[in-house]
C-alpha cells in the first residue's frame, strides 16, 4: 500500500510540474515585482523535486515536503480562484475566477499527491528497536 501512495504522490506532483511548467508563458505578462509565470516556474521546479523526493529518499520528511508542496499548491489555486487577494507585496494579482480544463487537472493532481503523501505520514512504519 505504502508503495503505491508513494507512486501516487509522485505522479500527482510529477502532473502539478508538467502543467504549470507548460503554463508559465501565459501568465508571464501578471507581474507585480513577480510575474505570475514566474511563480509557476518555482511550483513547477518545487513539484518536480518533490516527486524525486517521494520515489528516492523514501524518509518522512520527503513525504511531509511532498504534503507541504501538494497542500500550499492547492491553497494557493483555490485562494485565488475564489477570492481577489490583489497584489500582495512582490506577488502579482493573481485572481482568476475561472475554472478551465488545464486548472481542473492541476486540482486532481495536487489533490492526488495530498492524498497519497497523507497516507504516506499516517501509515510509517517505525523501525524495530525505537518506541
Amino acid at each position: 500500500m505504502r508503495a503505491v501512495a508513494r507512486l501516487l504522490a509522485a505522479v500527482g506532483l510529477a502532473a502539478d510540474a508538467y502543467f504549470h511548467a507548460r503554463l508559465a508563458d501565459r501568465y508571464d505578462a501578471v507581474s507585480a515585482t513577480l510575474s505570475q509565470g514566474t511563480l509557476f516556474r518555482v511550483e513547477a521546479a518545487v513539484a518536480a523535486l518533490a516527486a524525486l523526493l517521494v520515489l528516492a529518499w523514501r524518509r518522512p520528511l520527503a513525504d511531509a515536503f511532498a504534503w507541504t508542496v501538494a497542500a500550499g499548491g492547492l491553497a494557493t489555486l483555490l485562494l485565488y480562484r475564489y477570492v481577489d487577494v490583489g497584489e500582495l507585496g512582490p506577488l502579482p494579482n493573481m485572481y482568476e475566477p475561472a475554472w478551465f480544463t488545464d486548472k481542473n487537472l492541476v486540482v486532481v493532481a495536487q489533490v492526488l499527491a495530498l492524498v497519497a503523501a497523507s497516507l504516506l505520514l499516517l501509515t510509517r512504519q517505525r523501525r524495530r528497536g525505537h518506541a
